[in-house]
């Protein structure tokens, strides 16, 4: 079970900066319980805060996660990844980071069809996929898109470092995203974490059926 700090940190890094009210109604604890654990949180270089003032009164304190706290939520063998990386990058040139970044994109597809095998609505499929996602370490979920369809969202990249050395890694995983999740079907990426996004995010809608051609007479 988490902590109570552990929880703020997970709660921000989830839903993404907020204030005192906002996490000590997320937490379940009083105000001043909240201001306590994130005051340990503070002295301890994981969450920063900024006022933020609407109208008249006070200002609210909005809290958000320092890059030391971001380091907590790992980066799947991040060092490892960018040598090897660089390494073939070194010997095989571009069209071979190309080719591997394409081989793990049809083996990611394969897998991930697989699982989604007894899915068959649209809903069922993003559900799916999100847990998938969050099994892999993106900490996915999804919600109705109120414009329609669905908004997939991954509160995490495991393999940020590697994806920021190549972004193959970014329109390949777009690339699998609308082969899994069928035909007639359009995924469109909203938020991107290595674009300055706290998260990535992606609106998947059925595309509307296309008319058929008036025949001549």
């Amino acid at each position: 079970m988490r902590t109570p700090t552990e929880r703020i940190l997970f709660q921000i890094k989830t839903r993404g900066p907020a204030d005192t009210v906002a996490l000590a109604r997320a937490l379940g604890v009083s105000r001043q319980a909240a201001l306590q654990h994130l005051e340990r949180l503070v002295a301890d270089g994981l969450v920063e805060h900024a006022d933020e003032r609407r109208g008249v009164g006070r200002p609210r304190r909005i809290w958000s996660l320092t890059e030391a706290a971001q380091a907590r939520f790992p980066d799947t063998h991040a060092q490892l990844t960018l040598e090897m990386l660089e390494a073939v990058r070194a010997e095989f040139g571009e069209a071979g980071l190309e080719r591997l970044v394409a081989r793990r994109e049809t083996a990611t597809a394969r897998g991930y069809t697989a699982a989604m095998a007894k899915a068959e609505s649209l809903e069922a499929r993003v559900t799916r996929l999100s847990e998938i996602r969050t099994a892999e370490g993106y900490m996915a979920d999804w919600s109705p898109d109120p414009g329609g369809g669905f908004l997939l969202v991954e509160n995490h990249c495991p393999i940020c470092a590697a994806a920021a050395a190549c972004q193959g890694f970014c329109r390949a995983e777009l690339d699998v995203f609308r082969q899994v999740l069928g035909p007639g079907v359009e995924v469109e990426r909203v938020d991107h974490l290595l674009a300055g996004a706290r998260r990535c995010a992606y609106r998947i809608t059925s595309s509307p059926a296309p008319r058929p051609r008036a025949v001549a007479a």
